[in-house]
């Protein structure tokens, strides 16, 4: 997929766990899991702002375009 989720990246320069960071933006690790780990479909905009309040952080911070390498035009 060419959209690279790097909430892991951002966890890491906050020093901050997992847990910590679902039960401040107030989702389950379970979905916070599906999310960081690239297998969403969607993201809800009031999640990204929350993930981008708590981790003091913009949008682009966290999510990347890259192209497919498979894809030929």
């Amino acid at each position: 997929m060419p959209i690279i989720v790097d909430i892991d990246v951002m966890l890491a320069k906050r020093k901050m766990p997992v847990g910590l960071l679902a039960e401040k933006i107030g989702i389950t690790p379970a979905n916070l899991a599906v999310l960081k780990n690239g297998r969403a479909k969607a993201v809800r905009f009031t999640t990204l702002e929350a993930l981008c309040g708590v981790l003091d952080c913009q949008p682009g911070d966290l999510l990347r375009w890259e192209p497919d390498p498979t894809d030929s035009q």
